[in-house]
């Protein structure tokens, strides 16, 4: 068989294969089986995510199962066999990593057809090849999936900084809401299974492909697990008020013309958000804040952008000045106080949060403005 030529320095290659491959089955039991996190159970987890992901790393599992067994019982690069498999493989992962991707971006939904369909060519491609066993069929479709994968890769570049604006227009509290760092590990391993492809005879390529993806399904795992779900309803602290509701017209509106805003939002902001300390509500989103305000969430936001600020800037504005006013009034009192203990009473979950709001708002560290008074 196969198996008695692999040579010595395939070992810790496929050490690390089985790894991967363990890891990724029992990530795929776990997220299918358990409902809650393990590991922020704190967190309400969107269960599409979950239930893509799981299936996610069940191809995965899969996958090295497969080319597992090809490369002992066959190891023929230009074989049915092989074609066959990659087809599978390209196609099954071109549709669970959109999916898993798409479903961290909770400002929409988007649809993972599109991108599966556009594997349709290369299994095309992969069938000609079978039936006519020409090499150059190989080389079309291994460009033109590398051309789909790169497609794909610049669409979340560009979705991820449409989710981040999107996100600074309804909610205070990010931490735990970005995702660009999975997104650009995703990006990396994507090329990173490109470069495996066209290296495939390369060991020490390989092995370094699979320490990488044994990582990246760990922290995978840890975003799916800390990731929480955008519209679970949260306590309200303070109920909608009963009274100044302002209602989006029914009538339809021409988009050529400004639309005229009720002049009565920004006093309703200083009445029961500013003076009411509603800013220090965690998680705070803005159709909470718009129900609390006795208006509508349509009519703050526009109200934001016509003040050239995102909701997530406002309420960093008034966190940031409560601070300030209680480190001054401690100062005054001569009370020992930190800027830890500080940033929490000021709305903030964690202090690195805060300081880098600081430092946006401020041009400065918080360290050296509490110097500079």
């Amino acid at each position: 068989m196969y198996f008695e030529q692999i040579p010595a320095q395939f070992t810790l290659y496929f050490i690390f294969y089985g790894g991967t491959a363990l890891l990724a089955l029992i990530a795929s039991i776990y997220l299918y089986l358990r409902k809650g996190n393990a590991f922020a159970s704190d967190v309400t987890p969107p269960m599409t995510l979950r239930h893509w992901t799981a299936a996610f790393f069940a191809i995965v599992f899969l996958g090295h199962v497969w080319w597992f067994l090809f490369y002992i019982f066959s190891g023929e690069i230009y074989s049915t066999s092989c074609v066959v498999i990659a087809v599978l493989d390209s196609v099954v992962l071109l549709t669970t990593i959109p999916g898993t991707m798409f479903a961290m971006l909770q400002d929409r939904k988007r649809s993972v057809w599109p991108i599966a369909l556009a594997t349709l060519p290369y299994a095309i491609l992969g069938l000609l090849y079978i039936v006519y066993l020409d090499d150059n069929i190989i080389d079309i479709a291994i460009a033109y999936i590398v051309l789909v994968y790169v497609l794909y890769t610049l669409y979340m570049i560009y979705a991820v900084r449409q989710y981040g604006r999107w996100l600074r227009d309804n909610y205070a509290d990010l931490e735990h809401k970005e995702v660009w760092l999975s997104h650009t590990l995703v990006i990396i391993v994507l090329f990173l299974i490109i470069i495996d492809g066209f290296e495939s005879a390369n060991v020490t390529i390989s092995t370094y492909v699979q320490i990488i993806e044994f990582f990246f399904m760990f922290f995978l795992l840890w975003r799916v697990e800390t990731l929480p779900q955008l519209d679970t309803p949260m306590e309200q602290v303070y109920s909608p008020l009963e009274t100044d509701i302002i209602e989006k017209p029914d009538t339809p509106t021409d988009d050529k013309q400004p639309m005229a805003l009720p002049s009565n939002i920004e006093q309703l902001l200083t009445t029961h958000c500013v003076k009411k300390k509603l800013f220090l509500q965690h998680d705070l989103s803005l159709l909470q804040l718009a129900q609390a305000i006795g208006t509508n969430r349509y009519y703050l936001s526009q109200y934001f952008s016509r003040q050239g600020v995102t909701y997530n800037a406002y309420i960093n504005d008034l966190r940031i000045n409560h601070f300030m006013k209680l480190y001054t009034q401690a100062m005054a009192a001569h009370r020992s106080v930190t800027a830890q203990q500080l940033s929490l009473k000021s709305g903030y979950k964690s202090y690195s949060t805060f300081s880098l709001a600081f430092k946006q708002r401020t041009g400065l560290s918080v360290s050296a403005w509490m110097r500079s008074l």
